[in-house]
């Protein structure tokens, strides 16, 4: 009977162990409640649970990556699209990610999703697609600050895409190639003013001094003769070229 006994009590022993001893891995911690009551968390490393006095709540404190479903969003300036990001988050206070919420990572989607669609809504389309920076870090603060009641710390939110229909994006492409043309006419008529301008200063100069002007257009004389050598040419001859010949001519007739 004795032998029986001890045999008894060491199996209930090794029962008690087995149900009570708990591995916690390095990145998770036990929420223990005693008696239905939160008592504490423990971890990570070896911990013992009294089995029917107390229960214990595994939380992963690993950084969670949650894609957030794509989401209709219609921008400020009325324009429909479908925008969806990824979450990152990770569990703080493992004793309020159980306590203060039924589900955490479904509370979180679900919040997520809301903030996305309200953050987007009070911006137009262009700072969208241009300022994906800012919107990412609004929508990080504001999940951030409202998780914190959960023990839930929001580290970043990406914008991942912003899809627009066949429609918008030819009107998109035509108004960039609108701002292109217009551009370009603005880089030519800059061009065309400093010309005029350059142009202006030359003649200025060349009034003001006849012989620049005569040795400009011999110049361009010698250029045109050079350029097409089969053709002939027949140009004006400038009068105050002449002038003088046409003076000794007038001379030599009168003592004739």
């Amino acid at each position: 009977m004795m032998m029986e006994f001890v045999i008894g009590i060491a199996v209930l022993v090794m029962a008690f162990l087995f149900y009570s001893l708990k591995i916690m891995r390095e990145y998770e911690r036990g929420v223990i409640f005693f008696l239905g009551r939160y008592q504490t968390v423990m971890g990570p490393g070896l911990i013992i649970v009294i089995p029917g006095l107390q229960q214990m709540v595994k939380i992963d404190m690993r950084t969670v990556v949650m894609d957030v479903p794509t989401q209709d969003v219609i921008s400020r300036d009325n324009v429909s699209v479908k925008v969806n990001a990824v979450l990152y988050f990770r569990v703080i206070h493992p004793d309020k990610a159980v306590i203060q919420v039924e589900d955490f990572q479904q509370a979180t989607s679900q919040l997520a999703q809301t903030t996305l669609r309200s953050v987007l809504g009070g911006h137009e389309l262009d700072e969208m697609l241009a300022g994906r920076d800012k919107l990412n870090r609004d929508i990080q603060e504001i999940l951030d600050i409202q998780t914190d009641a959960w023990g839930i710390k929001v580290s970043n939110v990406e914008l991942k895409h912003v899809d627009l229909d066949e429609s918008m994006i030819r009107a998109i492409a035509r108004q960039a190639e609108a701002e292109r043309e217009r551009r370009a006419k603005i880089i030519h008529a800059d061009g065309e003013l400093q010309a005029s301008g350059k142009l202006l200063q030359a003649a200025e100069i060349m009034s003001a001094q006849p012989q620049a002007l005569q040795l400009r257009y011999l110049q361009t004389m010698s250029d045109i003769a050079s350029e097409d050598k089969t053709h002939t040419i027949v140009f004006p001859l400038p009068m105050d070229l002449i002038t003088p010949l046409l003076g000794l001519l007038d001379k030599q007739a009168a003592k004739n």
